[in-house]
């Protein structure tokens, strides 16, 4: 019997940290071939080449598509898409998939999803069911509607899939590939490099012995013209926090402009000798990272989902992961500045975390790679409501 051939698309820097386990689950499975397509930001220098570490990790890419449009506003958002829609169907026109793997709820994913689905290729969703309250929540539920499998992270997250009229038979929870490289790292959690020798980045280089605090902040699509101003909220709790800071640069959506101009406008004007700003790193270098800060700030969905995991403390930074399941670890603020900076002082000093298995307990690839090889290959839907 033929291998059942996957095409898992890679848009974004986040995404590949969140499905490697799966595409290395599905590397060794006897009956998978993967076919890895590399897309959108993950491609690109400025957003810290995902690419190259998908190769450094000994994958073989299939397809590369470069579609992204400059701007990183709304209409370059939606042309990216329609860029993307044009270029993957070429793609999987050539490779002939037998599932198309799309991941969470990046604009560039419904690339994806729309052109398998017109293709009539099954089509597989990782992370479907959650819920933010701003657009990239519209993009996952539309995903979900154009999806045929479905892999949610969490059992909530199963339950909305199902209440939005799929078929329970195909709605999985596997929990969040992502966990699986989280648990790897507590099995060894010293920090175990430099990351400035490693990763380069710019600005001074603290010394990191007695602690430090993280911060990754990306604009609000639905709020992107306060993206500036949002940012500038962060950014002034920097002279009152006497930790080094590791600043990570805020990804590809629309907004994105004003996060990066607020950020140099504000290093050009301030004494930030305890700061150091990073495009990018390894998915488990970052979670070790993390695992040895005393916080992260901003609203990254690490924060919501694998510093859960790791018992890291959050302080968390208005609506981008509204309504997202939460572990013990969070606090969630308003983006004003004292707001911000008295919850950072109050997660600083907490001594430990209780962790929390809501994104699962760290085998969620070999779970989707099994379930790949084994579900029906179809592309229509049974009536479920």
């Amino acid at each position: 019997m033929s291998k059942r051939k996957i095409a898992v698309v890679i848009t974004a820097r986040p995404s590949y940290s969140r499905v490697k386990t799966v595409l290395q689950a599905i590397q060794k499975h006897p009956d998978l071939e993967l076919q890895l397509i590399v897309a959108a930001s993950a491609l690109l220098d400025r957003y810290g080449s995902a690419v190259n570490y998908m190769l450094q990790d000994g994958f073989e890419i299939a397809a590369k598509v470069f579609n992204v449009l400059e701007g990183e506003n709304l209409t370059a958002a939606a042309k990216t898409t329609g860029i993307g829609i044009l270029e993957l169907s070429t793609v999987f026109e050539n490779l002939k998939p037998d599932i198309v793997v799309t991941v969470a709820d990046r604009f560039e994913t419904m690339a994806t999803a729309i052109a398998a689905s017109y293709m009539n290729i099954p089509l597989a969703h990782i992370q479907g069911g959650e819920v933010t309250g701003n657009i990239d929540e519209k993009v996952r539920h539309a995903i979900t509607k154009l999806s045929d499998y479905h892999f949610t992270a969490s059992e909530s997250a199963r339950e909305r899939v199902i209440k939005l009229g799929e078929n329970p038979d195909f709605v999985f929870n596997t929990g969040c590939p992502s966990i699986d490289i989280a648990a790897e790292v507590l099995k060894n959690p010293e920090l175990g490099f430099n990351p400035y020798e490693k990763y380069g980045g710019v600005g001074e280089q603290p010394d990191l012995t007695n602690g430090y605090v993280v911060v990754m902040q990306h604009p609000v699509t639905t709020e992107y013209q306060d993206s500036r101003k949002h940012i500038h909220e962060t950014l002034n709790i920097l002279p009152h926090i006497k930790l080094p800071v590791l600043w990570f640069w805020p990804n590809v959506d629309a907004g994105a402009d004003g996060t990066s101009a607020g950020i140099r406008s504000f290093r050009e004007h301030h004494d930030l000798t305890h700061v150091h700003f990073f495009k990018n790193m390894t998915g488990d270098d970052f979670l070790r990272l993390l695992k040895n800060s005393k916080c992260l700030i901003g609203n990254s969905s690490v924060g919501i989902r694998e510093c859960a995991f790791l018992g890291v403390p959050v302080v968390n930074i208005g609506s981008r992961q509204n309504k997202r399941d939460r572990g013990y670890n969070v606090i969630d603020v308003t983006y004003d500045t004292d707001e911000i900076l008295q919850a950072v002082n109050q997660q600083i000093n907490k001594k430990t975390i209780e962790s929390s298995n809501v994104y699962g307990g760290g085998n969620a690839g070999a779970v989707i790679a099994n379930l790949l090889a084994t579900v029906p290959l179809q592309f229509h839907k049974t009536i479920n409501y």
